[in-house]
């Protein structure tokens, strides 16, 4: 693995990393947790969630025929899921897979990324429109809260596809990935568990409300203990980026296709680990996970 300095486009220099690959010919790979000295994840397309460990150990969990997104925990070490296309919070409970909350009448399109706090708290995104269809109408969507419980509600609106997601170490404040408007967004969470005091996180184009790959794309998030976040980015430009509150963009991670998730994890939290897959590609198995150790290491959650 290399790494050098590289200047922006505006003269600033970014540390840029290249990455090994831990494990190849998956369908999608999304949504990355570090847990139990393994990565766990959703292979979307082929609608597993899987594990591999750091010798490249594959191991499947459960299958999720809704096609699983969202991953967390209960305080009491339960998983839960996120099935996208039915719009369904799921728990993994001894005897299988069974409900926890029907989102369909909250979520204005496919629900998507979640992130879980302490407490069994979970945040859920979803896309608002199909973001796959150039032609498709483009609408703000949500955040839902959805209570250990299974009580339900929304607590965020007017959304740009709200997508990956991470809580603070002191879980005071939940950053969201809005990926159809370029930016990061921040919201100080209550002690009920709600949202408030919205506010851009960092924003990398002011073009509001666009579906295009065409710009930079925030999806899948993680964040460090000098409270920078990784952000993959499917977008132009592609690749996974660190960035400080603001905008500033200090490190740079390359990859041969294109990034949708990162988790940082290893033995010190300090191995980022990257969801890769190309959209261009008819081949169905050219999903991976790649990795590369950096500097600074994970906190928050997931």
């Amino acid at each position: 693995m290399r790494r050098w300095l590289a200047p922006h486009a505006d003269g600033a220099a970014s540390m840029v990393y290249q990455t090994q690959i831990l494990m190849d010919g998956l369908g999608f790979p999304e949504a990355p947790r570090w847990r139990d000295g393994k990565l766990w994840f959703s292979d979307q397309r082929f609608g597993q969630v899987l594990t591999v460990d750091l010798d490249g150990n594959l191991e499947g969990i459960v299958e999720v025929p809704g096609s699983p997104s969202g991953l967390g925990w209960l305080p009491d070490g339960r998983l839960l899921v996120v099935s996208m296309k039915d719009q369904l919070l799921l728990r993994l409970d001894p005897q299988g897979l069974v409900v926890v909350a029907d989102l369909s009448t909250l979520a204005t399109h496919t629900c998507n990324d979640m992130v879980v706090d302490s407490q069994g708290n979970a945040y859920i995104g979803n896309f608002g429109f199909d973001i796959g269809d150039p032609a498709s109408e483009s609408r703000f969507a949500e955040i839902i809260l959805v209570r250990p419980d299974g009580e339900v509600g929304v607590v965020a609106r007017g959304l740009a596809f709200p997508n990956g997601s991470v809580i603070t170490a002191d879980e005071d404040v939940l950053i969201v990935a809005e990926s159809a408007a370029a930016r990061l967004t921040a919201f100080t969470i209550t002690l009920e568990g709600l949202l408030a005091e919205r506010r851009i996180w960092a924003e990398f184009d002011q073009l509001g409300l666009i579906n295009s790959f065409d710009r930079m794309v925030p999806d899948g998030i993680c964040l460090d203990q000098e409270g920078a976040i990784w952000m993959a980015s499917p977008g132009e430009p592609g690749g996974v980026f660190r960035v400080r509150e603001g905008g500033e963009i200090t490190d740079r991670v390359e990859v041969d296709s294109q990034a949708f998730a990162v988790m940082l994890g290893g033995p010190q939290r300090q191995t980022l680990f990257v969801c890769t897959a190309s959209l261009d590609d008819d081949n169905q198995v050219n999903g991976r996970i790649e990795m590369v150790e950096v500097d600074v290491p994970g906190a928050g959650l997931p």
